[in-house]
């Protein structure tokens, strides 16, 4: 009787233990496929470069100093500021692409039979964020000193070596600013596109409610108390370090509907899990009395996960579906194949700024 009782004590606190999402949770080989962050070292930077707004938002900024160098003036100094940042990244898992018939309410008030396209994710908060050494601070500044010098004598964009001098100047942190407070608790904002390599149609993903509670028993059998977040609702949770003994997992689904049967060859953009990006402002895109920023092009690093299907418009089927690029022995035929996914050799997937 005690070793029955002590049996049953133990699954109990095994299974609250997966309740209460502390331990994490083993999948077969294949079930879920995992991209690890990416981060660089020269994310953090942005620069040497011009600040485009003040010499037009500032009325005569050049000018010539009578007791300083011209080096030394606002507008020289705008002429080629570097620009420094904290990057953070989660790390993104997924299981295989999936359809699902769902019968989901129109306008009209009656319900259509719409064929989902899905795909279940799970992001995670494993720290060790890429921070910047010698950030400003108030003793930088009270010691006049400049941590940007350093890197602006070293970084040179047009020199092969620049990249690797990058990472002289790279530290870690697990805190970063979220909501303008600092936190060890990251947030997921995520935006999924389904985009048609061939047809050159893309497909945003959709909040669909009457899809969550049946992809939900499909996906996690068993399991009614697993959380499944939308793309809306997953922004929400703040996502804290996961590590070996303690699993801080957010589940999510990213849905879409008519999508084009013909398809073949797609690919799913994902962005929100890095704050990296890359900016661009175009000659003449500001003008005085714009507000900053005005005019400027900005690229999110998205992650670009590839797909093919070798199935027909007729009765499209899951099965069809495989991850990465399609190999093919002709070398004719595989430039082709490789150029749908804008790469140069076959791979699953690649970071890509968008």
């Amino acid at each position: 009787m005690g070793r029955r009782f002590l049996l049953a004590l133990a699954a109990a606190a095994f299974l609250a233990g997966l309740a209460s999402g502390q331990q994490p949770r083993q999948f077969a080989p294949g079930v879920l496929t995992t991209i690890p962050p990416a981060p660089q070292a020269e994310e953090m930077f942005s620069g040497p470069r011009p600040l485009v707004e003040l010499p037009l938002a500032i009325q005569n900024l050049q000018y010539d100093p009578k007791l300083a160098s011209p080096s030394s003036t606002v507008y020289e100094r705008s002429q080629s500021a570097m620009l420094r940042r904290t990057i953070w990244n989660l790390e993104f898992s997924f299981k295989p692409m999936r359809m699902l018939y769902v019968d989901v309410p129109q306008a009209s008030g009656r319900m259509q039979r719409q064929l989902v396209w899905y795909m279940v994710y799970r992001v995670r908060n494993l720290g060790n964020h890429l921070k910047p050494k010698g950030l400003i601070t108030a003793e930088t500044i009270a010691a006049d000193k400049n941590p940007n010098e350093e890197v602006l004598e070293l970084v040179d964009p047009t020199v092969p070596e620049a990249k690797e001098l990058y990472e002289k100047f790279k530290d870690y942190t697990s805190e970063v600013e979220i909501f303008g407070k600092l936190t060890d608790k990251l947030r997921f904002f995520p935006h999924f596109v389904l985009h048609s390599t061939e047809y050159k149609k893309e497909y945003l993903d959709r909040v669909i409610p009457a899809a969550m509670g049946p992809i939900r028993q499909r996906e996690f059998p068993g399991r009614p108390q697993q959380q499944l977040y939308n793309s809306l609702n997953i922004s929400e949770v703040p996502i804290a370090i996961s590590d070996d003994n303690n699993d801080n997992s957010v589940w999510g689904v990213a849905t879409w509907t008519d999508v084009d049967p013909r398809i073949d060859y797609f690919v799913v953009y994902v962005q929100g899990l890095t704050n990296a990006y890359r900016f661009d402002d175009p000659p003449g895109a500001f003008k005085p009395g714009d507000e900053p920023g005005t005019g400027r092009k900005i690229a999110r690093k998205t992650l670009q996960l590839n797909f093919w299907r070798p199935g027909d418009t007729v009765d499209p089927n899951e099965e069809e579906i495989r991850f990465g690029c399609r190999l093919d022995p002709d070398p004719a035929d595989q430039a082709k194949i490789l150029k749908e996914y804008g790469v140069e050799k076959p791979v699953d997937y690649v970071w890509v700024y968008r």
